[in-house]
């Protein structure tokens, strides 16, 4: 009996992943560079502007962004 075809897929890639010798060093360089990339910088570049805040302060806060941002 033929296997399904997400079945078949899975079993590519895992066998795929499985004899990588160079690629594994690769993905794990994307992985602590995307790591890096979205959760440190976030700590550090991106504050919540909007933490803490009610709903109606939230709101308040955005549409005067948006005005002010909008009429330079």
């Amino acid at each position: 009996m033929k296997a399904s075809l997400l079945t078949r897929i899975w079993i590519f890639y895992r066998d795929g992943f499985r004899e990588m010798t160079t690629g594994r060093t690769l993905w794990a360089l994307i992985l602590i560079k995307l790591f890096i990339m979205f959760f440190i910088l976030k700590l550090f570049f991106f504050p919540s502007f909007l933490g803490g805040k009610s709903t109606e302060e939230k709101q308040q806060y955005v549409g005067e962004e948006l005005i002010d941002r909008a009429n330079p």
